[in-house]
């Protein structure tokens, strides 16, 4: 979509016409639901997710600053929309030494070969408090500081999440990856699928430059 048509949309929309949103909306599905699908559990709730979204942002449009993306300013929408759902009932776990938490590194997540289908169905099996706050700083970019306020928890809790969304997802990538071995030596060959390195504080061309316009 160039730049004009999007321009025109985004007035359309600013009139509250309807088709102007439907095309919007149309446009931009799958770069939001690629979003949401890192926060919610499965795709259902990435839906309703969306669509809250996309309702905030038809409601707010006339905040858009034409001078900025606009594909920024929907992601973010997208992002707090995502917290706002799980807000209220994210239950974080405290670590049992907060004080180790301190520590971790933040290079501590290995790399693996692994498809980005996987990637992502391994990231939605993570606990709402580990998968949020993953997202949040592994994605987002956001310190742990943020996070914290972000989330009204505490730097320790942030950090703590983090590490043990790190421990999971080592696990059921190391799994992955051994029954893949296994596959290649069973079939005597190489697995000719398309494979993405990825890294745990460099995520951005996995799961955001993955996404693309429906």
């Amino acid at each position: 979509m160039g730049e004009e048509e999007l321009h025109q949309l985004i007035s359309g929309c600013l009139k509250q016409d309807r088709k102007c949103q439907k095309l919007l909306y149309k446009a931009f599905y799958g770069f939001s639901m690629g979003i949401c699908l890192r926060y919610a559990g499965n795709r259902d709730e990435a839906a309703e997710v969306m669509n809250q979204g996309f309702f905030k942002v038809f409601t707010r449009i006339e905040s858009y600053d034409a001078a900025k993306p606009f594909k920024a300013w929907l992601g973010r929408i997208m992002v707090n929309t995502s917290i706002d759902f799980y807000r209220s009932n994210l239950k974080m776990a405290y670590a049992d030494d907060l004080e180790k938490a301190e520590h971790i590194s933040d290079g501590d997540f290995a790399d693996k070969n692994i498809r980005y289908e996987d990637i992502l169905a391994m990231v939605q099996k993570l606990p709402q408090a580990y998968r949020t706050v993953f997202n949040l700083f592994a994605i987002e970019g956001y310190t742990h500081e943020e996070i914290a306020e972000m989330l009204n928890i505490n730097i320790g809790t942030s950090k703590s999440n983090l590490h043990k969304a790190r421990q999971k997802l080592k696990v059921m990538i190391q799994e992955a990856d051994d029954m893949a071995d296994k596959k290649r030596y069973n079939s005597g060959g190489m697995n000719v699928n398309s494979i993405v390195a990825m890294n745990g504080t460099n995520m951005n061309g996995i799961l955001i430059n993955k996404n693309t316009w429906g």
